[in-house]
């Protein structure tokens, strides 16, 4: 996620797994990693202790994701490429990016051949969504071309583009991929707010693993809560934060972010946004939150946490949907995009920014 999972969020995540799951980067663009843009090799850096190392890549133009490919693996950069289809943000699509591509067949297959043979003996997975919208999906043909051209597995978010994150993931569609494509993981997403939705969305799909996107948004305990599930340990097992603990794990991740920009001011403003995630459920306040999304630094952030009642045990309420979750009734696609599948376009010329996002 743009934004989120830069290199302090995942440790807290990893810390919380105990070193289980694989955690993925922000999406990186080709183009700007090719051209080593220095914003983009920011976000491609990896703490010294992580293993597996993941990359999530965004391109529309073939040769460029080749490129990029094996620059990942001729550089030894990552462990693990992941390519985004699935994104469904405007500026985006637009350019016929994202969850747009894969109605392009040809466009789609020509991206993972020339991926998979940039990586080497690295492993390429891809995320995509069930389609544009309900007249024009998409999952299962992708699915069977990413069979094809050698992906390792596949990620299927249960929702279409123009849903955008509104309404129900559909798992159903997930389990229709499963049978589509029987040779390789197919791996669900969508609505998995807790342990118990991963362990419910496996049973009900017989998906091979899970992908956790808004649901561990100040929650980067909820990969533990993960690995009891799929051990079998029961929500006995699950962790129930107080505030005083969650407190403790935001002053830590703005510090880590502060550690990371080498600014400390900088590291606390770019934490603002998770203080509504974490603090969700529990009896804060809309004043102490809005105090708290304005501190300056690590110092402030913890002393005006210090003014809560840290001794609120986890709130019945605290799970739940948090980050967007509004929906779209149209998807913004270049003129002519759904007019033919096969037609396989130009590229659009400014469809890869030169800094990475989505």
């Amino acid at each position: 996620m743009a934004g989120i999972t830069n290199a302090p969020f995942r440790r807290l995540c990893r810390e919380f797994s105990g070193g289980r799951g694989l955690f993925v980067s922000e999406m990186i663009t080709t183009r700007a990693l090719v051209e080593r843009n220095a914003k983009t090799m920011r976000l491609v850096h990896f703490d010294a202790d992580e293993r597996p190392r993941s990359v999530q890549l965004y391109g529309v133009d073939p040769v460029t994701v080749g490129r990029a490919a094996r620059m990942i693996a001729d550089e030894g950069l990552a462990d693990h490429i992941d390519l985004n289809f699935g994104c469904p943000v405007p500026k985006v699509t637009r350019r016929g990016g994202g969850s747009a591509l894969p109605w392009k067949r040809p466009l789609l297959r020509a991206i993972l051949r020339e991926a998979v043979r940039g990586a080497g003996d690295l492993p390429v997975t891809m995320k995509m969504r069930k389609g544009i919208d309900d007249d024009h999906l998409t999952h299962l043909d992708a699915g069977r071309i990413a069979v094809d051209e050698g992906v390792t597995a596949i990620a299927l978010h249960g929702r279409t583009a123009a849903q955008h994150y509104g309404g129900t993931a559909d798992w159903s569609a997930i389990a229709r991929l499963k049978e589509a494509v029987p040779e390789i993981p197919v791996l669900g997403n969508g609505d998995i707010w807790s342990a118990d939705d991963a362990v419910r969305m496996v049973r009900e799909t017989g998906c091979d693993g899970v992908v956790v996107g808004r649901g561990c948004l100040g929650r980067p305990w909820l990969f533990a809560d993960l690995v009891a599930a799929f051990e079998g340990r029961g929500d006995a097992a699950y962790a129930r934060p107080t505030l005083r603990e969650v407190a403790a794990t935001m002053v830590r991740h703005a510090r880590l972010l502060g550690e990371w920009l080498e600014d400390e001011s900088r590291g606390v403003i770019d934490f603002r946004k998770h203080v509504a995630w974490y603090t969700k459920g529990f009896s804060v306040g809309s004043e102490a939150r809005r105090r708290l999304a304005v501190a300056s630094s690590p110092d402030e952030l913890a002393e005006l946490l210090e003014e809560l009642d840290l001794d609120q045990p986890w709130p019945a309420g605290a799970d739940g949907p948090r980050g967007r979750t509004s929906g779209r009734n149209r998807v913004v696609l270049p003129d002519g995009w759904l007019d033919d599948p096969m037609d396989c376009p130009a590229i659009v010329a400014d469809a890869e920014q030169d800094t990475s996002g989505g």
